[in-house]
């Protein structure tokens, strides 16, 4: 059954298929056409929580709501960068100078004219808030933006930086909203209101119950053929599946939407159809360098030989998340540089502790000058699957004489110890597309998460935070691979990063509903191009 899963999931790029008919209305679940033969044009969205603060200038808000109201100056898809509200755009020879010709006769939802001027205002209420936006690097060397006339918007840089398109992209903080929202010029501390040039307008919401985004009949790109999308919160990943079989929902998209005991009952059915997308991201664990047993080589290279990763992708997530070698997937840009697998062998790892003197003790753990071999687990006591993962290591590692305690936190405390490296071993899961790995590995410079305290025992931590910086300010392609190479193969090498699983995004659909697929952005869902048969 596994090997016939796992065919059906990676054999193609894309599963795209679709899901029969379920109530649009809100409360209503049945389905209604003016006839048999006329195609669908209203949709039924869930997700496990309310769509919240929808200032796209800000991070409360759900990523897929504010991708359906708003629209930002490029975008970024599998074949390149393509225009949005910008038609197109030139950049000074020196890098540094972007200057972008704003689309004619774009207005937003409240028939505002989306110009140069607008897009100027909203730059201004960003850059008002710039310390929040500085976990991006062009934050860092923006030096002015300016709208010469209508037509044209220009970013002015102090240093070239390469992933500069693919920020502008980013749902947020770079999506533009009505400068009639704004607050005195401010979107910082809150808007009046969710307005932009999306495909999308929100028409209604109860919170935490439901939300309704109608078709923006002023949309200046190709009119969605779904006309009205219903979103439900249902939190609970059971009562999603009963109402997905209920037809109550038409589709079930997210990589936390759904569990892989769930998702492969499906994988057979003619009903509903399971897509997977690529790898979007490592599930991982961060080693504390810091720590006295951590900041010993071997101990660090031991657990990455008595970690079981296939183990963990079958017994745990059911070949959904493929077993993770390294701390990005190949197939994430630059990150395809052959390095070599830490193999699962637990006689390695035993032999690497032996020889650095880690002597197994007549109660089953190691001690080394009087001290044991123990360490501690955090993770996030709100993810079931780091709690199983945390039981599994435990067992696992006291086979070679580890000792491993394991403790949950809620998110918040789970967080804030990490970023200040309050931990031993500490669970983490990278960025992901669109971020890695230039935002994931820029962000490595200073205390934004965890890996800042966790690298900080490296002896060449400072060679390996030029070379990110060196990254991000290249201009050369061909060099930009090799300073690449070398910071991927020195994190590789230090052992820092105990990867385990890609993670990928996981739809769950009637088989009526097409054009269901994955983007760039790992948050996005593409209901514009959704449509029913």
């Amino acid at each position: 059954m596994r090997k016939r899963l796992l065919a059906i999931l990676f054999s193609s790029a894309l599963l795209l298929a679709s899901l029969a008919g379920c109530g649009q209305e809100n409360g209503d679940t049945t389905a209604s056409t003016d006839s048999d033969t006329e195609a669908r044009d209203e949709l039924v969205f869930v997700n496990y929580r309310d769509i919240r603060d929808l200032n796209p200038h800000l991070y409360a808000g759900e990523m897929y709501a504010q991708a359906m109201l708003y629209d930002t100056l490029v975008s970024n898809t599998e074949d390149g960068y393509v225009g949005c509200l910008a038609e197109d755009w030139t950049i000074s020879e020196d890098g540094r100078i972007y200057t972008f010709n704003i689309r004619d006769g774009v207005t937003f939802s409240d028939g505002t004219p989306c110009d140069a001027n607008a897009i100027l205002a909203n730059f201004n209420a960003i850059l008002e808030n710039r310390e929040r936006h500085t976990w991006l690097e062009m934050m860092n060397l923006l030096v002015s933006v300016s709208a010469p006339d209508s037509d044209t918007f220009v970013i002015e840089m102090s240093e070239p930086y390469y992933p500069m398109l693919t920020e502008l992209a980013c749902i947020r903080p770079f999506a533009m909203i009505s400068p009639n929202c704004m607050v005195d010029g401010s979107t910082m501390n809150g808007v009046d209101g969710y307005i932009g040039t999306g495909p999308y307008v929100l028409t209604d919401f109860v919170t935490d119950e439901y939300a309704i985004f109608e078709r923006n009949e002023n949309y200046w790109g190709d009119a969605p053929a779904i006309q009205k999308i219903t979103v439900k919160v249902i939190p609970d990943n059971q009562t999603r599946i009963m109402a997905l079989e209920n037809g109550e929902i038409d589709l079930i998209f997210g990589k936390n939407m759904l569990d892989a005991d769930a998702i492969s009952q499906y994988v057979d059915s003619e009903k509903f159809t399971v897509s997977l997308s690529d790898p979007t991201s490592t599930r991982h664990i961060v080693l504390n360098t810091t720590r006295d047993i951590l900041s010993e080589l071997p101990v660090r290279q031991a657990l990455q030989h008595a970690t079981n990763r296939q183990a963990i992708s079958d017994g745990i997530f059911y070949g959904l998340e493929p077993a993770a070698d390294t701390l990005y997937s190949p197939t994430v840009p630059y990150c395809d540089v052959g390095l070599e697998a830490y193999a699962y062998d637990t006689a390695k790892a035993g032999s690497l502790l032996d020889e650095a003197g880690w002597v197994m003790g007549g109660d089953g753990i190691r001690t080394k000058d009087g001290k044991k071999l123990e360490l501690d687990l955090l993770y996030n006591s709100d993810s079931v699957t780091e709690k199983t993962i945390s039981e599994f290591l435990q067992s696992e590692y006291l086979k070679l004489g580890i000792s491993l305690s394991i403790h949950g936190e809620e998110e918040q405390s789970y967080r804030d110890n990490m970023k200040a490296g309050n931990f031993d071993m500490v669970f983490n899961i990278c960025w992901g597309m669109p971020y890695d790995p230039q935002s994931s590995l820029a962000a490595m410079r200073a205390p934004v998460y965890g890996d800042y305290e966790a690298q900080q025992g490296l002896a060449d931590k400072a060679e390996i935070d030029q070379v990110i910086t060196d990254i991000l300010t290249s201009t050369d392609e061909t060099k930009r691979q090799e300073l690449y190479t070398f910071v991927l193969t020195r994190l590789h090498e230090d052992a820092v990063y105990l990867p385990l699983t890609y993670e990928t995004n996981k739809a769950l659909y009637t088989s009526d509903l097409k054009g269901v697929h994955f983007g760039t952005d790992q948050y996005d869902v593409d209901f514009a191009n959704m449509y029913f048969e």
